[in-house]
């Protein structure tokens, strides 16, 4: 019975991941609904509401408090971060596939390296510097390759990208002590709010009339709400469920199905849209997944010695 509830929940955690990827897609490129921002603010007003009844009502969580200012400032710090990663994440996926958007996604594991350096002077083994080496080099020939190539929606995916490895490594900073230790929901819910206080004016001044828009389109096409409900639940179930899979299998699972999910959302999307690919972007992305592989390695020796 334990073995199958895992089973569940990992399928759940790969549903919920690609399906949110797929569908930020569809209604920012194929749809037509040109608002990533605003499309963001639903998602962070779900996970907001969403994580408060988890943690307040549910219990699935216990419900940890904010105990000071300092505390708060850092939390409303990684929020901020934590907003631009969706933003620019959303806004690649209106002008790339989401093929490509992924191959670019995977060298997450460069720009933490980089920023650790940076940040906190931490350096790793020679080894794990060596495997980034095929992680950046298969991203450079995936972009050489690519038949529906955007620049901008290049360089918003690599600011996507590299503003993820920040939150990863401002947050092992900031919340490193003890008495400021979050658990991920309650610090989910403590981000989402500040993230939703940034992009309502980013969204009111950046995207005009943007909710008479949305309003117009829900009275054309019913389904549309539909489509922005079920988008900004999955937003969080995204997290709920990455929570939950650690929790009951382990974080080295979640690591090596987080490295598969890529690939996964590469074939589904390539299927479901049918956008171009080339065997030069296959072989780039093929090699950036090897490097992500070899890097989780070449961190686990690491530790361990």
């Amino acid at each position: 019975m334990s073995r199958l509830f895992d089973v569940c929940l990992i399928a759940s955690w790969y549903s919920s991941n690609i399906g949110v990827l797929l569908l930020n897609k569809y209604l920012l490129s194929n749809y037509g609904f040109k608002y990533p921002i605003f499309l963001t603010l639903c998602h962070m007003m779900a996970c907001s509401l969403l994580s408060y009844i988890a943690s307040s009502w549910l219990k699935i969580v216990p419900l940890q408090t904010i105990r000071s200012r300092s505390q708060f400032l850092k939390i409303s710090a990684l929020g901020i971060i934590f907003c631009s990663s969706v933003v620019t994440g959303n806004v690649s996926l209106r002008y790339l596939p989401v093929s490509f958007n992924q191959a670019v996604g995977a060298t997450t594991p460069f720009f933490t390296a980089v920023f650790a350096y940076l940040l906190t002077f931490r350096r790793e083994g020679w080894l794990t510097y060596v495997t980034l080496i095929p992680v950046v080099a298969g991203c450079v020939i995936a972009s050489g390759g690519e038949p529906s190539f955007h620049l901008f929606g290049f360089l918003m995916c690599i600011g996507a990208t590299a503003a993820r490895a920040l939150k990863s490594v401002v947050q092992g900073i900031l919340l490193s002590s003890d008495g400021e230790k979050l658990h991920s929901m309650n610090l989910l819910m403590y981000m989402a709010p500040v993230a939703v206080l940034v992009l309502v004016p980013a969204a009111f001044f950046m995207e005009r009339d943007v909710v008479g828009i949305t309003i117009s389109l829900a009275r054309d096409d019913t389904k549309f709400i539909f489509y922005l409900l079920f988008n900004s639940s999955l937003a969080y179930f995204v997290n709920l469920t990455n929570f939950l899979v650690t929790k009951h299998t382990s974080a080295l699972t979640l690591q090596v199905l987080g490295n598969a999910k890529g690939a996964v959302a590469v074939v589904i999307s390539i299927l479901i849209f049918q956008n171009p690919v080339s065997v030069t972007g296959i072989f780039g992305y093929s090699i950036t997944v090897t490097g992500v592989f070899l890097y989780s390695e070449a961190k686990k020796r690491s530790r361990s010695n």
